[in-house]
Parts: structure tokens; sequence; C-alpha cells
């Protein structure tokens, strides 16, 4: 899958990842390939990637956001 994750002000990453894991408003939740259309609201917390090509996790703190998944593809609007 292909992540982005930007504020305002800056790209803090964009790859690919096996897994995202995020801060939904009405709970967390986890996306994997192939994972339907969604989109959702974030509210304050951790998100953590999982790179593809070393299965190293990276972790974001946000204070609010959006999230769109398509096609594999994962936008993610964030405050930090």
């Amino acid at each position: 899958m292909i992540v982005e994750i930007i504020t305002p002000e800056e790209k803090l990453f964009a790859g690919e990842t096996s897994m995202v894991r995020v801060p939904g408003t009405l709970g967390s939740f986890q996306i994997l390939n192939n994972h339907a259309p969604i989109v959702s609201t974030l509210e304050k917390g951790i998100i953590t990637i999982r790179q593809k090509e070393n299965n190293e996790e990276i972790n974001f703190n946000i204070v609010s956001g959006l999230i769109e998944c398509k096609k594999n593809k994962i936008i993610i609007l964030v405050e930090v």
C-alpha cells in the first residue's frame, strides 16, 4: 500500500507499507492491503505504520485528522 501523511506545513511520510493503525474517532482501527474503501475522522493519538521493506514500525503523534483509503492508496491529513 502507498501511504502519505500530510500536515499543513509538510509531508511527514510517503512510502510503501504493509499496515497502518490509526486512532479513529469511534475507536482505533487497522488497515491492511486490499482494505475496503473508507473515509474517517481521527482523534488525538498515535498513527503506527509498518514499513513494507524492513517491517520497521514508525509512530506519529497527532492531535486530529482525516484518513482516506481507496485502491491501496492511503492519504492521511493531520494536525500535529
